[in-house]
């Protein structure tokens, strides 16, 4: 009889595993489980699913390198389709005393261990993810005693409590956020001397994986001829010490630009760290990321903007995000602030469109299955937004082609940052902008059919003409919020004629959205 079943899921690909604590080889063991339902609950990126997939042999052949007991479900060699249909007919086999997990990342999984556990009278310990360093529990009580749900003070605590970029009690420079210093685009000359990212051998098992996924996911959107993400910790650990090494100090001021490039991966990567798939499948650890940054900043005299930027994205807003899924769920998941109704353009899942950004954004998200967190938010998210469409189909799209996408960290940064869908839970205004936003911070608009200061008629940016739209339909609530009030100060100075103008203009759009 097995004393204890431990569950590895497909994020949680660590030899610090909590559910690992107290493992007994001679009692205990290890259950891991590919199964075709969660390559299809969304309509996933085959990269997403080769690097999940790719990334779980490996850990599971390091568990048995290491002595661990494991039994491994591969996809293609069982007829499950879904994960609780594995762990049921498992625990009803085997009949262990206890099912123990880790906090899994999804609250649809976490459901569904708890149903295997009682319809099999097993019980289920759940384990803090250790993985994070603030605990749902620490985080709650934080929420409990704050007015309001804003990353920046939970930020400031969490520097504290961990002593990063600390002098005593105040931040290393005097500041607490050299975001200000961080916004700034390339300039008509581009980006230059872009480092390159390192080219990770696809080994057998990965060719493998690449089969099976081509095999038995071959109409799903993306393809797998660019695929560069680590699936082993050693790999992760070469992405981030390249990282510290060659882009860390230059990560800052260009953070948010865009840029429309060759083929070649650098601007489609520019600057930015290309670590969140290693730390959401914790293959590295958020600290040790951290750690590295702050050794760098200390011993290389590194810029403090990048440095404090970077981190802030680690130490402040993961950790953040990760809280608030957790604190909200299930009725984020169903939030709908505007009740937005309209269907996702199918360009989505093409980037066959005329608007250039939305052209650009997506093609290099189908081909890497990356976008940073700029394209993701000012582009593809705003126009989410703008053209009505309903949350879950603009979330259930960022859940599906993205890399690092696991939901606690999709969810919440879509419903409510890119989307505005939960009523400003967290922030405190709609992520809006005209086209000229996209054309001050990119090169974009030079190569596009719309224009983005003209806002109605065939060569009318749609994203100006909607960003108008939005802001004329939705007046009395931008008016009333501090944050918003000077952007409708300019639809004061229309005549209704152009208001009128717009407002019919934007309604064509947006009954005709595939077309744009």
């Amino acid at each position: 009889m097995i004393r204890h079943l431990i569950i590895v899921l497909g994020d949680q690909l660590t030899l610090d595993h909590p559910a690992l604590e107290g493992f007994d080889g001679a009692y205990d063991q290890i259950l891991m489980a590919e199964v075709m339902g969660e390559g299809a609950h969304v309509w996933s990126h085959k990269a997403r699913i080769a690097l999940f997939l790719s990334a779980m042999r490996h850990f599971a052949q390091a568990l048995k390198t290491q002595g661990f007991p494991v039994t491994y479900f591969k996809l293609g060699e069982h007829s499950y389709t879904q994960l609780n249909e594995v762990w049921l007919d498992y625990i009803q086999h085997h009949t262990p005393q206890k099912i123990i997990v880790c906090e899994p990342g999804e609250y649809r999984i976490l459901q569904m261990l708890k149903a295997v556990s009682q319809q099999t009278n097993t019980p289920l310990i759940v384990r803090d993810d250790t993985h994070f360093m603030c605990s749902q529990a620490n985080f709650k009580r934080w929420a409990g005693q704050s007015k309001n749900l804003r990353m920046e003070f939970f930020y400031r605590n969490m520097r504290k409590e961990h002593q990063v970029l600390m002098q005593g009690n105040q931040p290393v420079g005097g500041d607490w956020n050299y975001d200000h210093e961080n916004r700034k685009a390339f300039g008509k000359q581009g980006p230059q001397a872009i480092p390159s990212t390192p080219v990770f051998e696809i080994d057998t098992i990965t060719h493998e994986v690449f089969a099976e996924v081509e095999h038995h996911f071959a109409e799903h959107p993306g393809t797998l001829a660019h695929f560069c993400w680590p699936v082993t910790r050693a790999q992760a650990l070469d992405l981030l010490n390249t990282f510290i090494q060659f882009k860390l100090n230059d990560f800052g001021a260009h953070q948010d630009a865009m840029w429309q490039g060759g083929e070649q991966p650098q601007h489609a990567f520019l600057w930015h760290s290309l670590l969140a798939s290693s730390l959401n499948l914790k293959l590295l650890h958020p600290r040790e990321v951290i750690q590295a940054a702050e050794h760098a900043y200390q011993h290389n005299q590194l810029s403090l903007a990048s440095v404090e930027g970077f981190i802030r994205q680690i130490l402040g807003w993961r950790e953040f995000i990760r809280g608030v899924y957790w604190l909200d769920m299930p009725a984020m998941a169903t939030s709908n602030h505007y009740d937005h109704q309209r269907q996702l353009p199918v360009w989505y899942w093409t980037a066959n469109t005329h608007m250039n950004c939305m052209r650009q954004t997506i093609t290099q998200t189908l081909q890497y299955g990356y976008a940073h967190h700029i394209q993701r938010l000012m582009v593809t998210g705003m126009f989410g937004l703008l053209a009505e469409i309903a949350p879950n189909q603009v979330e259930d799209w960022y859940l599906a082609v993205y890399v690092d996408a696991v939901e606690w960290v999709e969810l919440p940064n879509v419903a409510g940052m890119a989307l505005y869908a939960n009523g400003g839970r967290f922030t405190s205004k709609p992520y809006v902008a005209s086209g000229a936003y996209i054309q001050r911070m990119s090169n974009y608009c030079q190569s596009c059919r719309y224009k983005p200061d003209i806002k109605t008629g065939p060569q009318a940016c749609p994203v100006t003409t909607l960003y108008w739209h939005f802001l004329i339909k939705h007046y009395d609530e931008f008016a009333h919020n501090p944050r918003t009030a000077l952007m409708v100060k300019h639809v004061d100075k229309m005549t209704n004629e152009q208001r009128n103008s717009i407002t019919e203009y934007a309604q064509g759009l947006l009954a005709q959205l595939d077309a744009l």
